[in-house]
């Protein structure tokens, strides 16, 4: 059976707590060992309160780059982009001097952008110290998307791209995403996760139902190349 462990809470501010404070520890465990580190995030409504406590823990935050597990492809201008929503709630108080790295290029879309992304992507130090995944109500984490144009590819555990475009019926806006093999490629992976509806699916997943097969989340669960941490809360 993968490493999965579930870490439980009563409410959502002690999960952002309980959150931040082992993803500081694990910034701070990376710099007095690598000189750097570098964390991956993603957008959604969940990690505000994660970000906003994290933006508030004491480290050297100028050894910290901060990018995204995948963003939808809108300038940072826009309220649906992942970027604005890291700039504006992670990259505030003394985490204001990490560098951020965005996947979004301004190019009118994915496919244009997708070298200079994968790029980027491509010249951050590897591993990755923290991975924090989110999961829709439809089973999708980072870009993964069921029905996704580009979702086997995506999920590919052999597969060499580092970012690839996305485009779903769920997904709203066209979208770029790391792939699962990068993702993978972290010292620490975390699944940020709110709601009733999100842990019954997650305990689907983790029972192996019929059902749960179609879910991409499904790849990051029973992989078992890094442990995974989930923080749950109601």
């Amino acid at each position: 059976m993968p490493n999965v462990t579930t870490h439980s809470f009563t409410n959502c501010s002690a999960q952002a707590v309980a959150l931040a404070e082992r993803v500081a520890a694990q910034l701070r465990e990376a710099i007095a060992a690598r000189g750097t580190a570098v964390i991956a995030v993603s957008g959604g409504s969940t990690p505000k309160d994660f970000f906003a406590r994290l933006s508030r823990e004491a480290l050297d935050w100028a050894q910290v780059t901060v990018t995204l597990v995948d963003e939808r492809w809108v300038p940072d201008t826009d309220a649906r982009s992942n970027a604005k929503l890291v700039e504006t709630t992670l990259l505030q108080n003394a985490a204001r001097a990490a560098r951020f790295v965005p996947l979004y290029t301004g190019t009118p879309t994915p496919d244009a952008g997708l070298a200079e992304a994968e790029a980027r992507i491509a010249a951050l130090p590897a591993p990755f110290d923290v991975v924090v995944l989110g999961m829709g109500e439809d089973g999708h984490t980072a870009s993964f998307f069921p029905g996704g144009d580009r979702l086997a590819e995506a999920l590919d555990p052999q597969g060499t791209a580092k970012v690839l475009p996305m485009q779903a019926p769920g997904a709203g806006e066209p979208r770029i995403t790391l792939t699962l093999p990068v993702l993978l490629d972290t010292r620490a992976l975390y699944l940020l996760v709110s709601g009733e509806k999100k842990r019954d699916l997650l305990a689907d997943v983790r029972l192996g139902l019929a059902d749960a097969k179609n879910y991409p989340v499904r790849a990051v669960v029973k992989q078992d190349r890094v442990p995974l941490a989930v923080y749950w809360c109601p």
